[in-house]
């Protein structure tokens, strides 16, 4: 019973998220999620990353902005998107107490 209750209150990451009848998966810009889901309940900046990025002439190292955005969506459920460089990278989800 004690481990259940230490798993319910961890977050779940996802793939994709529904919000209403259109689906938001990783690698989908900033704007192609606020179009499908709407105004984020909350919008934070929580840091900066390096990331190498390829091209034909090579590789480069760039600073892109981290951002975390979050929905409270179907039955109280929040949802943390998080966005590297206009890029959603991961998605979780958490019950709401």
């Amino acid at each position: 019973m004690g481990l259940w209750l230490l798993w319910a209150g961890v977050a779940e990451a996802a793939s994709t998220l529904r919000c209403g009848s259109a689906v938001v998966s990783l690698g989908e810009r900033m704007a192609e999620v606020q179009d499908k889901c709407g105004e984020a309940r909350s919008r934070d900046v929580i840091g900066y990353r390096t990331v190498r990025v390829g091209s034909f002439y090579g590789f480069r190292q760039e600073e892109v902005a981290v951002e975390e955005w979050s929905y409270l969506l179907r039955g109280g459920m929040l949802y943390f998107l998080r966005f590297e460089g206009n890029r959603l990278v991961d998605i979780k989800s958490k019950r709401r107490n």
